[in-house]
């Protein structure tokens, strides 16, 4: 089997990319490794930039999102006994943001792609790429039994920081920064509404702890956690009660959430990587393959799909000039917002988590950054900016 765009993952990154390839006319096939039922539950993301919003909707995958996304204009910081609401409106020109699960996302895209889209394989196992710096690289995989072989022109690799696209480009061609903090995420799902309509970021003595959610009637919570955390260690009435002590303020004596049956528990590690450069020959990595931020920033699903839509951008401006101009910028392009959306997560998250390292200084540091973001439309202006996220040009 031939096709212009061999896309492996079939994450939001290589399905929206897949989606908009066939809005252009570019043919594709997209390989997962897991089957249907696994891809459309794992639990991700839920906060979509407004460029993205635009993007899924372009994209006529939009219908449910219209109907059922929860439009937010702004956040709520909680710390040292006080409360601020950060107004992105207000504070962008009129921007805002969307909750709206990865999950959901990931439903949309895969009922167009098997609608009216190219091949759309599950349970397919890549177990190499061939020939990236040639001009007809190949997949090699299974499916159904059968060992397969795809060719391409391009390979997109939306298959995550383990996948096997990252390994196929060799070691002396690329560098990877990385870093991992001191403590992670213990997130739980619960049928409970969520005791406010917008999310709630506390910086605690006792650690961080988040309030969001998934609809009117589910919740979506976190605790900052040691390292290796066992959530078995964690029963759900200790998880409550350290969610109410953590959120709580003092100006607000008896605050509680609106507890309920907790339906997932899980541990996320925290840590930061980015790749260099994106591209290999005609292999162009895309999404977590090539960058992880931390989720305070609520980045990671945007920057995958700001990735797809320029290389997207990029393969229909080569099918239509013959020009190599834009895909020949695709890693330089992409780099660029990566790694401004890489400092506003490591700063949102080393404000407001506990570095069990950190001294009394470091603490009334925090505190004052997020006293400054209270008192001055400047800093709240900025935190803003990059929570809304940049908008999506030829450029970035």
């Amino acid at each position: 089997m031939h096709t212009t765009v061999g896309i492996i993952g079939g994450g939001p990154s290589g399905l929206l990319l897949a989606r908009l390839l066939h809005n252009a006319g570019i043919d594709s096939v997209v390989l997962e490794r897991r089957d249907r039922a696994y891809v459309e539950q794992r639990q991700r993301a839920g906060i979509l930039e407004q460029a993205t919003v635009d993007v899924l909707r372009a994209a006529g995958a939009g219908a449910r999102l219209a109907a059922e996304g929860l439009i937010h204009d702004g956040i709520e910081l909680r710390h040292d006994g006080r409360s601020h609401r950060v107004d992105f409106p207000a504070l962008t020109g009129g921007r805002r943001v969307t909750v709206y699960a990865q999950t959901e996302v990931v439903k949309d895209l895969i009922a167009l792609q098997l609608a009216d889209g190219g091949p759309l394989l599950f349970e397919a196992d890549v177990r190499a790429v061939a020939g990236a710096d040639t001009d007809r690289p190949s997949i090699h995989y299974s499916h159904d039994g059968r060992d397969q072989t795809l060719t391409c022109d391009y390979v997109i690799g939306c298959d995550g920081y383990h996948g096997i696209t990252r390994a196929a480009v060799p070691e002396s061609s690329r560098t990877t920064y990385e870093r991992t903090y001191p403590y992670s995420w213990l997130g739980i799902l619960a049928d409970a509404p969520p005791v406010y309509d917008e999310l709630i970021y506390a910086h605690s003595a006792q650690g961080f702890a988040l309030a969001s959610m998934r609809s009117p009637y589910v919740s979506r919570l976190y605790l900052q956690v040691p390292n290796a955390t066992d959530p078995a260690d964690w029963p759900d009435e200790r998880v409550w009660d350290e969610l109410d002590a953590r959120l709580a303020l003092a100006a607000e004596p008896g605050w509680r959430l609106k507890r309920g049956p907790v339906t997932q528990k899980s541990v996320l590690p925290m840590r930061s990587s980015v790749t260099e450069p994106m591209r290999y020959g005609r292999l162009f990595l895309a999404g977590d393959a090539a960058h992880i931020v931390p989720p305070t920033g609520a980045k990671g699903l945007n920057l995958a799909a700001a990735d797809v839509v320029v290389l997207a951008r990029a393969l229909e401006h080569q099918r239509r000039t013959g020009s190599a101009d834009l895909l020949d910028a695709y890693s330089d392009t992409c780099l660029r917002r990566v790694w401004r959306a890489e400092h506003f997560s490591y700063s949102m998250t080393t404000m407001l988590h506990a570095d069990p390292a950190q001294s009394a200084f470091d603490t009334k540091l925090q505190l004052s950054q997020l006293a400054r973001i209270e008192a001055s439309a400047h800093a709240a202006a900025e935190l803003a900016e990059n929570y809304v996220g940049l908008p999506l040009t030829q450029e970035s």
